[in-house]
């Protein structure tokens, strides 16, 4: 049985993993301070290196929790039975509309530098995409040539372009649009399609 402290504490540290996965993916990590996050989460400053060390404690928490929330989107993506494209875009439709996304396109600058807490994490995330995307493309005719692999590589990195491109100018980028012409696209893989 959890005591009233306990549960006083889990509240704090989820008011803080919520102000702070907002303000990474509307300012990035190195922009936002622990007073922005104080003030977002209505939790004091100093109670943030109490639950998570540092900043970069505070980094490596948000993005294991939203690892989560994208595992959980990508579980309870329609698993129907069939083959077609219409399976693999429904995947990436859960995928691409959660809330973690925008923190995660966000967030990918820092990952690439060399030195950076999440490089390696990003790197096990982007694996997992890969081959859920793998996955369900290997259930879809392909053109001649064409490997599920590489054309996952394809599919995870126009979707997040798509959403790199809308952060960037959101009034001149329709991510739904976008991604319904890239299921548009995956719908004319086929073998038949290319002749």
């Amino acid at each position: 049985m959890t005591t009233r402290r306990e549960r006083t504490s889990h509240e704090s540290r989820e008011l803080i993993l919520t102000a702070a996965s907002e303000l990474f993916a509307e300012k990035g990590y190195k922009r936002t301070t622990f007073v922005d996050v104080a003030e977002r989460s209505g939790i004091s400053r100093g109670s943030i290196p109490w639950h998570f060390d540092s900043k970069e404690g505070l980094l490596l928490a948000v993005f294991e929790r939203a690892v989560a929330l994208i595992r959980t989107g990508l579980a309870e993506a329609p698993q129907e039975t069939g083959d077609g494209p219409d399976r693999l875009t429904r995947s990436a439709d859960a995928l691409f509309s959660l809330p973690a996304t925008r923190l995660f396109v966000t967030l990918l600058a820092e990952a690439l530098e060399p030195d950076s807490p999440i490089r390696d994490r990003y790197v096990e995330l982007h694996d997992t995409l890969r081959d859920h995307c793998r996955r369900g493309l290997e259930r879809m005719p392909l053109p001649d040539g064409t490997s599920a692999e590489a054309l996952a590589v394809a599919v995870i990195g126009a979707g997040i372009g798509v959403h790199q491109q809308w952060l960037l100018a959101p009034d001149r980028v329709d991510p739904r649009a976008a991604l319904a012409a890239l299921r548009a696209l995956l719908a004319g893989t086929g073998p038949a399609a290319g002749r």
